[in-house]
């Protein structure tokens, strides 16, 4: 996902299949999504908001925490919350799934 119009593509394909989650193998972002100063991460990430979906990161991200305190502090504050979550596998996808209140 190199822009907004490739998220807006992704959450019109969301809704057509009823989707409340949106999963995204970090892999599939371009490397400016991890640079906060581009501001791609946050139009990205307020398009899903906007429209209710949560949006998922998935996938080892090291690479980019391990230059950037500023990403690495965003991300932790992300995953405090309900709308945006970067996770490692499919399997804390899951668990926190699990955990989510069915109403979020």
């Amino acid at each position: 996902m190199k822009s907004e119009h490739d998220a807006v593509d992704l959450i019109g394909e969301a809704f057509g299949q009823q989707a409340d989650v949106v999963a995204i193998p970090a892999q599939r972002l371009d490397d400016a999504f991890f640079q906060l100063r581009t501001g791609l991460a946050g139009t990205i990430m307020q398009k899903f908001v906007t429209y209710r979906l949560l949006l998922v990161i998935t996938g080892d991200i090291t690479h980019h925490t391990a230059t950037s305190t500023a990403l690495r502090d965003f991300i932790r504050e992300t995953n405090k919350g309900d709308q945006v979550w970067f996770l490692q596998d499919p399997t804390d996808l899951d668990n926190r799934l699990a955990r989510r209140p069915t109403n979020a």
